[in-house]
């Protein structure tokens, strides 16, 4: 059986890295990193294309497409180290209001690029000391950390007990604290709540899955999106770096190693494929199937980063070459709603069921 892209998604998968290639440059995405005002900017933009409605429904205002064609597009945007905030406001928050039929308003708002949603999720994935989250049924009490885009009008929050609330930015007893992350292109922090009022979306254990499987899918895409321009940009500069009069990639060694990058990160496309695909279509599967690639793609996009700058030697770790917002974009999908030990072992409990 044949399995790749449609002629429709080949066509998405053109259009936005040509939008990226031209809109999203390095240039940009260190303005981000340095002031963090271009987040808006940027997501506008790529509303104008439909990714920010691309999981809506039509009658909302989005495009209503699959979470396969969203995992094209978030390979793409890790291709380019997008700061955008798609993971949360294009999927993870939509499948959840999908799911639960609530809040139709935001999602409409949102396809239109006047909405953006951030994610709470460290408390039902793994809490950490000091955190912790109290919801009495109207209000909400307590702290959550590795708070995914901070700037958001509304934050989606999972509790220990994986209940979906959601809570505005504005209201009564929010406190945001941004705190410093390995990845620039992302605005994290931790958030406070004293008595905020809280809106549940969902108590089914079911629908939180649902949003957490979608979630993982986009960041092993954004992952392998990473990978793959830190390997072309190993190989060219291979071929342009000259050491005793040759190129070094007529050395062996470092043909060796630019071969094992691309012999681990290949097949890794079918399986973030697959994975997508899953999410609507082998929904049976979907859920061990987001484990497993997130938690391979974490560790062959981390051999391909520590491999990719190797490659660079000591140019690798220059702001010139940029190559370090590829590194540390990867390091962060990484530990992002679970480390690869901690998806693996969710996925063995799963296939022991």
């Amino acid at each position: 059986m044949d399995f790749g892209l449609s002629e429709e998604q080949t066509l998405l998968q053109d259009s936005v890295n040509r939008f990226l290639a031209d809109q999203v440059s390095l240039d940009k995405v260190r303005l981000f990193t340095k002031n963090g005002d271009t987040d808006k900017q940027i997501w506008t933009s790529l509303c104008t294309l439909g990714l920010g409605g691309i999981l809506i429904p039509e009658e909302l205002g989005g495009t209503g497409l699959s979470p396969m064609d969203a995992t094209i597009v978030a390979e793409c945007l890790g291709y380019r180290v997008t700061p955008s905030s798609f993971l949360s406001t294009a999927v993870m928050a939509p499948v959840a209001l999908i799911a639960s039929s609530k809040r139709e308003d935001l999602l409409s708002a949102s396809a239109e690029g006047n909405h953006q949603f951030g994610l709470a999720f460290s408390e039902a994935i793994g809490s950490r000391d000091g955190s912790g989250l109290n919801w009495d049924g109207n209000v909400l009490d307590g702290t959550t950390v590795f708070v995914q885009d901070l700037n958001a009008d509304t934050f989606l929050v999972a509790t220990k007990e994986k209940h979906l609330l959601l809570v505005d930015a504005k209201a009564t007893g929010v406190e945001k604290v941004e705190v410093p992350n390995i990845d620039q292109t992302r605005v994290m922090g931790a958030l406070s709540f004293k008595r905020s009022p809280a809106e549940l979306i969902s108590e089914n254990i079911d629908v939180y899955h649902q949003v957490l499987d979608a979630g993982r899918v986009m960041l092993a895409a954004d992952t392998l999106g990473a990978a793959q321009n830190m390997l072309n940009q190993a190989v060219a500069y291979a071929g342009q770096r000259e050491q005793f009069d040759r190129v070094i990639a007529s050395f062996q060694a470092v043909k060796h190693m630019c071969a094992e990058m691309v012999a681990n990160l290949e097949p890794c496309r079918a399986m973030v494929w697959y994975a997508g695909h899953a999410l609507n279509e082998v929904k049976d599967e979907a859920r061990v199937t987001a484990c497993h690639t997130k938690a391979h793609l974490s560790e062959v996009g981390q051999f391909v980063a520590k491999t990719a700058t190797e490659v660079h030697g000591g140019m690798g770790f220059t702001d010139l070459v940029g190559l370090h917002y590829w590194f540390k974009r990867i390091g962060y999908n990484r530990q992002m709603l679970g480390s690869p030990e901690l998806l693996r072992e969710e996925a063995a409990s799963l296939q022991d069921m």
